[in-house]
């Protein structure tokens, strides 16, 4: 949880600490309030595109602002869900087609990979767009940083390879950890994440304009439609391999108080994570205890631990994202 969560908020162009505050309330808010039994919730790799497409336009460089404006768009998606609860309208999760996820989930795939590649391999990258990212790539190949390189590459490999030959195994532990520790026992001189903030997420009420709220209505409904699309075929999936039933209206309230709670406490919209979920089902989650055990691990992380993550190497959190989308593409669909 640790890793990836600290990778999606980068992506989503927020600090990587508000990564841990988006892993960290959700997974208490849904132990409370949500119906499945396993279902691990947190920031994800085809969301994360989404909040830094809504965000970075409104707040601009300042990570202040950008963190405000995230939680408020994360309190607009728990509304629109919480109202979809309300109305009964988990059926309309049946109306997007397959095609369409298909071809959405692949192009954000291609988006983000591009976006990622130049921190995996350490080449200057100034791009905003697929079309930038993709030119400066090619541009700048001259420019490789060898170490950088090699560390994002290895983190890659590992990943991928646990995944395939080890599902159950912690990939992305092993491989954000062990960068980490190449980087301090060796001294390598590459882009880290550094100092990260301790201390618990506060309560922070954002106070809007409506012209903010204009600018990210639409936005909100979109990422509120993607994740409550993948939620919903993510714990029938589940319910049906453990024998349960799970409503679809339920669903839509457990989500949408996990997004108001992670608005309410520096975070940004998230969805289930079908990376992770898994992962807690091969350790033997039976229920949301599961998940209020790994929030308080990640609590603690927060309080005493900030300090073990100054030096995860940024290549490595490139690697995690690249690692996760590459499951987006769905090549025989």
């Amino acid at each position: 949880l640790v890793p990836q969560g600290m990778a999606y908020a980068e992506l989503a162009g927020l600090p990587p600490v508000t990564g841990l505050y988006a892993t960290l309330i959700p997974l208490l808010a849904y132990a409370v309030f949500g119906p499945s039994r396993i279902l691990v919730l947190g920031p994800v790799s085809a969301l994360a595109p989404l909040v830094a497409a809504a965000v970075i336009p409104v707040a601009g460089a300042d990570p202040a602002e950008r963190v405000a404006v995230a939680g408020l768009l994360a309190l607009m998606v728990g509304a629109l869900l919480l109202v979809g609860a309300v109305a009964r309208l988990g059926f309309l999760t049946d109306l997007l087609s397959k095609p369409v996820r298909v071809g959405y989930l692949a192009g954000i795939a291609l988006i983000v990979i591009a976006d990622q590649l130049p921190r995996l391999l350490g080449v200057p990258s100034t791009g905003e767009r697929f079309v930038d990212d993709a030119g400066d790539l090619v541009r700048n190949l001259g420019e490789i940083d060898p170490t950088t390189a090699a560390l994002g590459i290895g983190c890659l490999v590992v990943v991928l390879v646990s995944w395939r030959i080890a599902p159950a195994a912690p990939g992305i532990l092993v491989a954000v950890a062990g960068s980490a520790i190449l980087v301090r026992g060796f001294g390598l001189d590459v882009s880290v994440v550094g100092t990260v903030p301790g201390g618990l997420p506060s309560l922070t009420v954002p106070s809007p304009s409506v012209d903010d709220l204009g600018r990210l209505g639409l936005a909100a409904a979109a990422i509120a439609l993607l994740a409550f699309a993948d939620t919903s075929v993510l714990s029938r999936s589940y319910a049906s391999r453990l024998g349960d039933r799970v409503d679809q209206n339920r669903e839509l309230g457990g989500l949408a108080a996990a997004n108001l709670a992670t608005g309410l406490f520096q975070g940004f919209p998230m969805s289930s994570s079908s990376s992770r979920t898994p992962v807690a089902e091969a350790a033997g989650a039976r229920t949301q205890l599961t998940g209020v055990v790994a929030a308080a691990a990640i609590g603690l992380v927060l309080v005493v631990g900030t300090g073990l993550l100054k030096n995860i190497p940024t290549a490595a959190l490139a690697a995690v994202v690249i690692a996760a989308v590459l499951r987006l593409f769905d090549v025989p669909a």
